[in-house]
């Protein structure tokens, strides 16, 4: 039974114009091209096909809101680290991601790496972006590596986020450690 049955795709935005109302809760999703952004949140959200997965890096090229519950959302981010979006429309992405960063409904940030390849400099850019807000770092494909592989790659990263931010394994393939990513996304957006 999924803990939200009545996800849905809510609406793109392009620009700060095109962003909803600045009420309820919502819980931004963000991790470098190809980290596995889409297959979390169709993980969390216990939906195949909610959020469109590729195998092609920068697919998600604007900002896509995901209903969870009236008033309480999932924002998919664009994936950085790899420029397959127009010039003229990652332009547009700073003063989007700003805007996002300044709505009182932000809750927190989910920050998707791939525990492959650990915190990279875009991830530390997340992560003052996000600031002051709460964020909890998903290491996804952890199914790809060895359990103690798996758990360096934990201890790694917790030595790195300094108390920054939560850590935990995380699998879409799997399902590792997608229950305790869902309590921390209910607790957020209550």
């Amino acid at each position: 039974m999924s803990r939200f049955p009545a996800a849905r795709f809510l609406l793109s935005a392009a620009a700060p114009a095109h962003l909803p109302p600045d009420v309820g809760a919502e819980v931004a999703c963000a991790g470098r091209s190809n980290a596995g952004k889409s297959s979390a949140l169709n993980a969390l959200t216990q939906r195949h096909s909610l959020a469109r997965t590729s195998k092609t890096p920068g697919r998600t090229q604007l900002l896509n809101f995901f209903e969870l519950a009236p008033g309480r959302r999932l924002v998919d981010l664009p994936g950085y680290g790899y420029a397959a979006a127009p010039a003229a429309q990652r332009r547009t992405w700073p003063a989007l991601l700003s805007a996002l960063r300044e709505r009182t409904s932000l809750r927190g940030l989910l920050l998707v790496v791939d525990a492959r390849r650990g915190l990279g400099p875009g991830d530390e850019a997340l992560l003052s972006w996000a600031q002051p807000h709460r964020v909890h770092v998903l290491l996804s494909k952890s199914d790809k590596l060895k359990r103690a592989e798996a758990l360096s790659a934990l201890a790694t990263a917790r030595q790195a986020l300094g108390g920054r931010a939560t850590v935990q394994l995380f699998s879409a393939q799997d399902g590792t450690g997608v229950s305790e990513a869902q309590d921390v996304l209910e607790g957020w957006i209550r």
